[in-house]
């Protein structure tokens, strides 16, 4: 189970990074609550876990965006040579308290399912890790999160800022 943790520690790296290269749109007028949308591709999620796994023994990795979740999957050769373990699991976005909450599900492991006990620190790692990647402004809450295509949609609002002057 090890060797399983292991690997979605590494994917939680990766998806910490893969808010860094996405998309950010704001609106509002001045003094009032400001709109902030941010949009992540599957591409560019893909890219961020690839470069965050850097791990050899990975011979195949995909996430792939459903409608309302994301699926991921990977092949890592063991250390040893001696086989090939496959994995995958869906993960499924929302919002709780103005925050983002993710629930990793059907985790499983060269078929057989990982220990729910497990999944509650990795949903809470997950989340954390997403939710400080999108977060433009420290003091705007999460209003919803959709997986829709090929894209990630966050929108947050903020207190919109004071200038000295005014």
């Amino acid at each position: 189970m090890n060797a399983q943790k292991a690997f979605l520690v590494l994917a939680l790296v990766g998806l910490v990074g893969l808010l860094g290269a996405c998309s950010v749109d704001a609106s509002g007028s001045p003094g009032e609550m400001v709109t902030i949308t941010t949009e992540t591709t599957e591409a560019e999620v893909q890219q961020a876990i690839d470069q965050a796994i850097k791990d050899p023994l990975i011979q195949d990795f995909s996430v792939d965006f459903r409608e309302g979740h994301i699926l991921v999957s990977a092949a890592r050769d063991r250390a040893d040579g001696s086989a090939t373990d496959t994995m995958s699991f869906r993960l499924d976005l929302g919002v709780g308290d103005q925050h983002l909450t993710a629930s990793i599900s059907d985790v499983q492991v060269n078929n057989f399912p990982i220990q729910e006990d497990r999944l509650a620190s990795w949903n809470e790692l997950i989340a954390n890790a997403l939710e400080r990647g999108a977060k433009e402004t420290p003091n705007s809450n999460l209003e919803s999160v959709s997986i829709s295509g090929d894209v990630i949609t966050m929108v947050w609002t903020a207190a919109p800022r004071r200038s000295g002057g005014n």
